[in-house]
């Protein structure tokens, strides 16, 4: 084992929101090493598509990390329910923005970041052994190309993703997959984005640059026969799933994710702080998951650099979980409750659906409301 480095921050994960706190910490006081487990690059195959709020973007070009090229924007929202009455849309134009949100491919967003982050800050391929903390300070125990190494630390943020199923994390299991692709439409999409509830689950179709990426939720049981259709098939069933608006002309390959609600019952422990999937992973419906774990690490980067000091203290964490409780709960619950209330086909609740959606759309303060959020999170509040 080698002697190691002694740093203030270690930041473990190197996905999007891990190096998103690595940048906004660059120009602080704070000593950083951002540690992964693959390999730097790994992202450069990822094929899929995250849907940026226009929060997210404003957040990214203070981190000098927007690729305005690499976005589809989204000037219009259609949502809408098979099967019943109501629908309502949401239009960049009421709020003043040229968009209410962006659709960019995965490895597109991390190539932002990635440029932005020194080497020499970097442990890429390097596993986490052990960590352990005391009153100063963590020791991490990392295994690099098969020789060990400890590093020191004031701090330990997990990043690594989504978190595991143990003792502190509370798991809702929705018993669906996430089916995604890209599909070309015609006539082209117009920057329209569409929601659109069915009794499988939502449909979202998200304007990528000439096609749409699709996140057809369906039952865990026919996910399978989903994913062994041909592509006649598969777009006849998109079609069937999302009525007769738009017509679908080609698609590419697909890949199926199981969905299930994970929240870390606390964010923080002596040394140690949970960010992103890490703290939380989201059911797609709103596209709320990634957005909403890059404004973890900027509200912690703000109350980290405000603070000074040793990065570890416990007043400081506490801080950071109380300021981040309404804006991760509030999401946990609204998309939560959405899927909870829109998956299924009891005609009671279609009516109450469809009165929700008459009332989102003939009212819009009520519209702004939760527009707002999906933008900015609760940022906007009130």
């Amino acid at each position: 084992m080698t002697d190691g480095r002694v740093v203030d921050i270690a930041i473990v994960g190197a996905g999007p929101v891990g190096m998103a706190l690595a940048r906004a910490l660059a120009d602080g006081p704070y000593r950083v090493v951002l540690i992964d487990s693959r390999p730097r690059g790994a992202w450069k195959g990822d094929p899929r598509a995250l849907a940026l709020s226009h929060g997210t973007r404003q957040l990214l070009e203070r981190l000098d990390a927007w690729r305005a090229a690499a976005g589809t924007p989204i000037e219009t929202i259609h949502v809408s329910q098979r099967g019943g009455f109501g629908r309502t849309v949401i239009e960049a134009s009421d709020y003043g923005l040229p968009a209410l949100g962006y659709v960019m491919r995965y490895r597109d967003l991390a190539a932002a970041l990635d440029a932005r982050i020194d080497h020499a800050t970097f442990l890429d391929n390097c596993q986490l052994l052990d960590a352990e903390t005391g009153a100063d300070n963590a020791m991490l125990t990392l295994s690099q190309d098969g020789n060990r190494e400890q590093i020191a630390a004031r701090l330990i943020v997990h990043a690594e993703g989504a978190p595991n199923d143990d003792p502190t994390v509370r798991v809702f299991d929705y018993r669906q997959h996430a089916v995604v692709a890209e599909v070309r439409p015609l006539p082209a999409h117009g920057r329209r984005a569409w929601e659109r509830f069915t009794p499988d689950g939502p449909l979202a179709l998200l304007p990528l640059g000439e096609d749409y990426s699709v996140v057809f939720t369906v039952p865990s049981a026919k996910v399978a026969t989903l994913l062994a259709l041909d592509d006649d098939a598969f777009l006849a069933a998109l079609r069937a799933q999302f009525g007769r608006r738009i017509d679908f002309v080609a698609s590419g390959p697909r890949a199926a994710f199981p969905l299930a609600l994970r929240v870390r019952r606390r964010l923080t422990a002596a040394r140690q702080v949970w960010i992103g999937n890490a703290a939380q992973s989201l059911h797609p419906v709103s596209g709320q998951g990634f957005n909403l774990g890059l404004r973890d690490a900027w509200e912690l980067a703000e109350i980290l650099l405000a603070t000074g000091g040793d990065a570890g203290q416990a007043g400081t964490l506490a801080t950071y979980a109380r300021a981040r409780r309404l804006d991760r709960l509030g999401s946990a619950a609204f998309t939560d409750g959405t899927v909870r209330i829109f998956s299924n086909d009891l005609p009671p609740l279609r009516v109450a659906r469809g009165l929700g959606l008459l009332a989102l759309d003939i009212l819009p303060p009520l519209r702004h409301f939760v527009a707002k959020r999906m933008i900015w999170g609760a940022r906007a509040w009130p």
